[in-house]
């Protein structure tokens, strides 16, 4: 056994890599689990740019009824 496989061999299961043939990707198909970030992070993205528009839609609001915006 060479020192690469005995080193393989003390690895936990999930931090071993799985030999090429039996990669999941390997035909070329995403894998879920590697597409879930990125939709945490367009979902993040959205909601901020929510909060956001949101948020400055309530201050003009507020600052409209507080008559900043009048000229008289």
């Amino acid at each position: 056994m060479s020192d690469a496989e005995k080193q393989a061999d003390d690895l936990p299961a999930a931090d071993r890599q799985p030999p090429p043939e039996q990669d999941p990707a390997a035909d070329g198909q995403p894998v879920a689990g590697r597409r879930g970030p990125v939709w945490l992070v367009l979902g993040l993205a959205a909601a901020t740019l929510l909060v956001c528009f949101c948020s400055a839609a309530v201050g003009l609001a507020i600052a409209w009824s507080a008559g900043l915006f009048h000229t008289n």
